[in-house]
């Protein structure tokens, strides 16, 4: 019993170091110093704009080297989103991006802007969501309704961009897209008011998969949704309401090969 009860003791001490040490991280990285040329990232570009429709471009291309996401982004011209379809193929008949043909970047901005033309991306989302407060039924209401309105003929480069519903992947592109729409803070520009943040589920990629699993907030193996629910539901012992307010420290822990520093600060007397 005494044993039992110091083990316990132990491991609520732990779960408070990490608290402490994720808290300060957070509120280090917390700063538009983190979202510069030397520090590249998607949001720089999606906050440039604040609109929900381009953050949403600038989430799906948010794959690959952050300084080749960010210069692809800054070569395209958002403003084609108001323009004519016959427009927007000529003007993008020469960008791609990686696994992205120019049909597959035409496609995305001509599924989106008929969007536009009948809802909010917001509206799409939360009215599923809504329903059992799951940020997923409002993400594969999401995915089905660009593919619907897209003029695709399947190809892996727009499958890839979009995504599929009722898979096994942690859909790490929208989790982040998310974030950005429903947090606000220095970094996170909350321009929806109809998802609760405590709501979120973690946008896990490569990055954060390692430190979380190296910092004990995650024990699947396996790369993927169950793996970020996982992930989240630890992060609500530190703040049920605002889990996910981590992820950027988390990702930028796994990004600059910090791992070592902070389990040395967690596991210092």
């Amino acid at each position: 019993m005494g044993n039992a009860k110091n083990a316990n003791k132990k491991t609520d001490m732990s779960l408070l170091k990490l608290k402490e040490v994720l808290d300060h991280e957070m509120d280090c990285r917390n700063n538009l110093c983190e979202l510069s040329n030397d520090k590249p990232d998607p949001l720089m570009v999606a906050k440039k704009h604040n609109d929900e429709t381009i953050a949403l471009i600038c989430a799906l291309f948010a794959y690959g080297n952050a300084k080749q996401i960010v210069k692809f982004l800054n070569s395209l011209n958002f403003a084609l989103l108001d323009e004519n379809e016959e427009i927007i193929k000529k003007e993008l008949k020469h960008h791609y991006y990686r696994f992205q043909k120019p049909d597959d970047v035409i496609d995305i901005f001509i599924a989106l802007k008929r969007l536009k033309g009948i809802s909010s991306i917001e509206n799409i989302v939360s009215n599923e969501y809504k329903k059992n407060g799951n940020i997923i039924n409002g993400l594969n209401m999401l995915i089905n309704t660009i593919r619907k309105l897209s003029n695709h003929t399947k190809t892996q480069g727009f499958d890839f961009l979009v995504g599929n519903v009722s898979t096994n992947s942690p859909y790490k592109r929208y989790m982040m897209y998310f974030r950005w729409m429903t947090r606000f803070d220095n970094l996170d520009m909350g321009l929806w008011s109809k998802i609760d943040k405590a709501d979120l589920i973690l946008p896990l990629d490569t990055h954060t998969f390692k430190v979380c699993g190296q910092l004990g907030l995650l024990s699947r193996k396996t790369y993927d949704l169950k793996a970020a629910l996982e992930a989240t539901e630890n992060l609500k012992k530190f703040d049920p309401q605002d889990p996910i307010k981590y992820d950027f420290a988390l990702y930028r822990i796994g990004q600059e090969k910090h791992l070592d520093e902070i389990i040395k600060k967690i596991t210092s007397n």
